[in-house]
């Protein structure tokens, strides 16, 4: 639901392989936010059966969902969570058992997706930042890595990321802002981007620092909508290992004297 591209949502709709896929959307990170629930079926509705599901209000009409939430979420080709506060979103999930359900979808191949508090929620660790400091999230631990978005957009992200993963943090991925992280199982297939020259990363312990390897990214505005085939990252040299770990120390080293405030997790544009 990115304003100046539709990309992202098409790569995840050819991902189910329906004419007519059934989308459901979560919104509950933004308080199922009116503005964003309508924003969803405006992108949706016109090619899929679209519906959503609103834990924090009792919705009437067409599209909302009230009663056997387990039953229709099963019954979907594709989940879609939105941005926003992700602690609040996890609770509210585990309190109306939620995440029991998304586990059982996810071990059914229905496809899940989402930006921001919509990606860390798969993961079993991730870094947010939407109220005051930094913070390890544990997330419903589909994914066994961490995972950190707004890479670029929020630049203190990366030293707190670096920070905790070299604190103890599970290794990750950092991805920026328009880049999507495919995976299928607990493997990561592709990353994919709707914007030219988008970057993800795999962060990792190396020694006594952090290692951050950038990823083969495909621009989805070129070539076909799925790759078959996405190389794997080359392995760094010793020499470049330590390289990188000098930088990290020395990012480190910046952010712990000039710490910036972290600005929330936004609701995507």
């Amino acid at each position: 639901m990115e304003r100046d591209s539709s990309l992202l949502d098409d790569y995840v709709l050819s991902l189910t392989d329906a004419d007519r896929p059934r989308v459901c959307f979560l919104p509950t990170a933004s308080g199922d936010a009116d503005h964003y629930v309508v924003r969803f079926y405006r992108r949706f509705a016109a090619s899929c059966d679209a519906s959503h599901v609103s834990l924090f209000r009792r919705d009437q009409g067409t599209g909302g969902v009230e009663d056997d939430l387990a039953s229709h979420l099963l019954a979907q080709d594709l989940i879609y969570v939105g941005g926003g506060n992700v602690v609040s979103m996890l609770g509210a999930w585990r309190a109306h058992g939620l995440d029991d359900v998304l586990h059982k979808a996810w071990r059914k191949g229905i496809v899940l997706c989402g930006p921001s508090a919509g990606s860390l929620c798969w993961f079993d660790e991730a870094l947010s930042a939407f109220h005051g400091a930094p913070r390890s999230v544990r997330g419903l631990g589909m994914l066994p890595y961490s995972n950190c978005v707004h890479y670029n957009a929020e630049p203190a992200r990366r030293a707190e990321y670096h920070r905790f993963v070299g604190d103890g943090m599970r290794p990750g991925f950092a991805a920026e802002d328009g880049v999507a992280l495919h995976f299928r199982r607990t493997r990561l297939k592709h990353a994919v981007s709707s914007r030219p020259n988008g970057c993800a990363y795999r962060v990792e312990h190396a020694g006594d620092g952090v290692l951050e390897t950038p990823l083969k990214v495909t621009y989805l505005g070129e070539g076909p909508t799925a790759p078959e085939v996405t190389a794997p990252v080359a392995e760094p040299s010793s020499a470049a290992r330590r390289t990188r770990r000098r930088s990290a120390r020395r990012a480190a080293s910046a952010a712990a004297s000039e710490r910036m405030p972290v600005s929330p997790e936004p609701v995507p544009a």
